[in-house]
């Protein structure tokens, strides 16, 4: 029964088996022996670099042995340098203290040399102003004798010119008496004269007298004639404000004050503006007539003027055209002028004056004083 089992387990084949555990054991050799490679050519790149890397830090090692090696030499050098001047600074440090004890024993030196300077300059000085003192004493006495030299020279100029004085006087004495001759014959020539002359001053004045009494009586003449001839001339300027209101009619923009006949501007002109307009020309046409019949009737001696003068307020104006007031008023003035004389007016018997807002009729600021203010005004009157 034992030899049948022991022929049953040898019958089994387990071959297959132990091939498929020796293929896994291969396969897992061959997983580790491709990571121990990998591992190893991973370790030797690492390897590699660190070994530059090591050689790279054995250079500068060795680089910095020289340089340490050359730092040593320098400190042995410099070592030696220091004790050099260290001897030459003890040395030195001798020089320096002989050198302070002579260096004050100059000063003590310098000192006494000072002193003695300055006593040296004290006696110069003294010396100096001895000798100014004695040069402004020798000047002081050339100047004394120039002046005696020259008074001496001019006593003796004075001496010739006193003899040569006394000749002539002694001509002239001669030539006074022929003149005093000749004057008494024309003071008597001009004592006739004079008496001619008195007579003839009484003749003038009374001749003189006449002509103050003709001239007063002419005085008062011209001024019965003047005062005539201005109550004429004011007899024909109310004729013609009389005349001039019935032709205008009474209106609140035009008025009469004392000699003037006055229009507001607003009649004429548009604001800021001295062109006239269509109304105001047929005033003015109106005023022109009436002013042409009374002229025909004024007498020619009476030598009349119609003055045109313009007016405007104290608001100022700044234009182009009108840089001020002035400019507007004379504007206006002249333009109504220049119409009369385009009416028939003789130019001889008309003037223009612009007054700007210098002479206002209505003070403050309002609409009212402002309007009345801005005006034409015409006067007749003589020139």
């Amino acid at each position: 029964m034992f030899e049948g089992r022991r022929r049953g387990r040898s019958g089994i084949n387990i071959w297959p088996g132990f091939v498929d555990i020796l293929s896994t054991l291969l396969l897992m050799f061959i997983f580790v022996l491709t990571i121990f490679m990998v591992s190893q050519h991973y370790l030797s790149v690492t390897l590699s670099g660190r070994t530059s890397a090591l050689q790279r830090l054995q250079a500068e090692i060795e680089a910095l042995a020289e340089v340490l090696s050359l730092e040593r030499a320098r400190s042995a050098e410099l070592a030696s340098e220091v004790e050099r001047l260290s001897a030459e600074l003890v040395a030195t440090l001798g020089e320096r203290d002989q050198a302070r004890q002579q260096l004050a024993e100059q000063a003590a030196r310098a000192s006494a040399l000072a002193a003695e300077l300055a006593a040296a300059e004290e006696e110069l000085e003294r010396r100096q102003r001895q000798l100014e003192m004695a040069a402004e004493e020798l000047e002081r006495r050339q100047a004394q004798l120039t002046a005696a030299a020259e008074r001496e020279q001019g006593l003796q100029a004075r001496l010739a010119a006193q003899g040569a004085a006394l000749a002539q006087a002694e001509e002239r004495a001669g030539a006074a008496a022929e003149q005093v001759a000749l004057l008494n014959r024309q003071l008597a020539a001009l004592r006739e004269q004079l008496a001619q002359l008195a007579q003839a001053l009484e003749l003038a004045e009374g001749t003189v007298a006449r002509q103050r009494l003709e001239i007063e009586e002419l005085g008062r003449q011209l001024n019965v004639a003047l005062a005539a001839k201005v109550q004429e001339l004011q007899r024909y300027r109310s004729e013609f404000f009389g005349r001039l209101r019935e032709v205008l009619g009474e209106r609140e923009d035009i008025r009469i004050v004392g000699d003037r006949f006055v229009f507001q501007s607003e009649l004429f002109f548009e604001t800021a503006s001295a062109e006239i307009g269509p109304a105001g020309r047929r005033q003015l046409q109106q005023v022109a007539a009436t002013l042409k019949e009374l002229a025909a009737q004024i007498p020619p001696d009476i030598d009349w003027v119609l003055q045109v003068e313009g007016h405007t307020d104290i608001r100022p104006i700044r234009t182009p055209e009108f840089p001020s007031n002035w400019e507007l008023s004379t504007a206006r003035a002249n333009s109504i002028v220049h119409f009369l004389i385009q009416q028939g007016i003789p130019p001889q018997r008309l003037a223009a004056a612009g007054f700007a807002e210098f002479q206002p009729v209505a003070p403050g600021r309002s609409e009212e004083a402002f309007r009345r203010n801005r005006r034409i005004e015409l006067r007749l009157t003589s020139r």
